[in-house]
């Protein structure tokens, strides 16, 4: 088991309670209408919003649990985040922006920007690892997310509506990669949309918020 999470999460005065557990090599969809705790999932994991009640676990290690006063800071977990606004570093590189967690958490500068140079080349942006994110596509944005989301080697990989952002053959093209590239994966993903198209493209499973 790779992910599981047995309690309430909550913000201001939302709360929803859940149980669910992903395991390695699955990707789990969390669809639902706004509003139903969608994202609220993807930050309590990610560690960001606290959870109100019960235990979040990741291999057997306590993430989360309010009752025992256990909390593992966000850096410390094993999980990275493609953010629905993505996040990039205007100021940075393709590549400086992909190799951003890798030196944050020490990794040489030589070995950060080959381990990310190689990701790039995985989702198809190898030749613009020069370039900021203010020349790139809605499309091509998302993959240098996605690459520095995957280029720390998570655990749990957390998608909060990685598609809403991006046109019409961006979208198209990025549903026939995240398959590919997800399909390599060791990890758990949880996929968070509001787009069914990206659960039958995406999804091993789903689950629906009302």
């Amino acid at each position: 088991m790779s992910i599981s999470l047995q309690g309430t999460i909550g913000r201001g005065e939302f709360e929803r309670s859940l149980d669910f557990s992903v395991v390695d090599g699955e990707v789990l969809a969390i669809t639902g209408p706004n509003g139903s705790g969608k994202s609220t999932i993807i930050h309590t994991i990610a560690g960001l919003i606290p959870l109100r009640s019960g235990q979040l676990q990741s291999e057997n290690i306590i993430w989360d649990n309010p009752s025992v006063k256990t909390w593992i800071a966000p850096e410390h977990r094993t999980c990275a985040v493609v953010f629905q606004d993505l996040r990039l570093f205007p100021h940075m590189s393709v590549v400086a922006n992909v190799a951003y967690g890798l030196r944050a958490h020490g990794v040489h500068k030589d070995e950060a920007l080959s381990r990310s140079s190689a990701v790039l080349m995985q989702v198809g942006l190898s030749s613009f690892e020069k370039r900021r994110p203010e020349n790139l596509s809605g499309g091509e944005r998302q993959r240098v997310a996605l690459a520095r989301a995957l280029v720390v080697e998570p655990r749990v990989l957390l998608l909060d509506e990685p598609l809403s952002a991006v046109d019409v053959a961006s979208r198209a093209a990025l549903r026939e990669l995240l398959p590919e590239i997800l399909s390599s994966f060791a990890g758990a993903t949880i996929l968070v949309t509001h787009d069914l198209g990206d659960v039958e493209a995406v999804a091993t499973r789903s689950l629906g918020l009302i």
